[in-house]
């Protein structure tokens, strides 16, 4: 088990956003990969977080089962698949200085398109179902490499001005699934092991306790504030990634 006081001072509160994000507050959990990767190497941080994110999917799946879209899924587990394989691919290969440059690019692209896109969507537009293969495959690729499929996703999702409880409960549906197949890669790319296992579990309180803070409140209170946290945040670290990445790949 992981002993370093100072991961825990990044663990904890990324495991908090990730609890308000499987919550319902989606996005707020954009946060969770960058902390813990400015200690860890980003597939490990990722690995620790997993077993994490998926007792959060299953309690987000439970209470949200009735609240989703079918249509969204038929078009974006199909092209997740592919993305998941793609990803499994790339992790092998790329050294993890490029995948925290990828983690730090793909977060700022979702801030900055979170921040602008305020006026965007002034009516309801269904896309087609290629693009749900194409934001769906992005999805499985980022959130395989450095769990950031959320943008890919919300791409696609929020032009579409879904019900607030319909598109909480199609994006944990949707995230549970994907989850739940990256256990393979994982696996295959040997990024488990005991004593990563045990800190996930070491965490499970603070997951479940923020699960069902995040499932109360999606349910009474507007999500701007959460969200504004989290993107500065977000922004800051995302920097931090890139230039560590980048001195890495000069040194080496």
């Amino acid at each position: 088990m992981i002993t370093d006081p100072v991961f825990y001072l990044l663990a904890i509160p990324a495991v908090i956003s990730l609890g308000l994000s499987k919550g319902g507050f989606s996005g707020v959990g954009q946060i969770a990969t960058p902390l813990i990767a400015l200690i860890l190497p980003p597939l490990e941080a990722a690995a620790i977080l997993l077993p994490i994110m998926l007792v959060q999917d299953a309690v987000a799946v439970f209470v949200f089962r009735k609240d989703w879209d079918s249509w969204n899924l038929k078009v974006l587990l199909p092209g997740a698949m592919l993305g998941i394989a793609a990803g499994w691919l790339f992790a092998a290969y790329v050294s993890s200085a490029v995948v925290s440059i990828l983690l730090g690019v793909t977060s700022i692209i979702f801030v900055l398109n979170s921040w602008f896109r305020s006026n965007h969507y002034v009516s309801a537009t269904r896309p087609s179902a290629l693009s749900g293969v194409f934001w769906g495959s992005l999805s499985g690729f980022t959130s395989t490499v450095c769990q950031a499929g959320g943008p890919p996703y919300q791409m696609h999702v929020l032009p579409q001005r879904l019900p607030k409880m319909t598109f909480v409960g199609t994006t944990a549906l949707f995230f549970a699934i994907v989850n739940a197949f990256k256990v393979i890669p994982y696996f295959a790319l040997g990024q488990f092991s005991a004593a990563g296992l045990a800190t996930s579990v070491a965490l499970f309180p603070f997951a479940l306790i923020t699960n069902a803070l995040g499932i109360w409140l999606v349910r009474r209170m507007p999500p701007e504030i959460f969200y504004k946290i989290a993107y500065v945040l977000i922004f800051v670290i995302s920097f931090e990634l890139i230039r560590s990445g980048t001195m890495a790949l000069l040194r080496g």
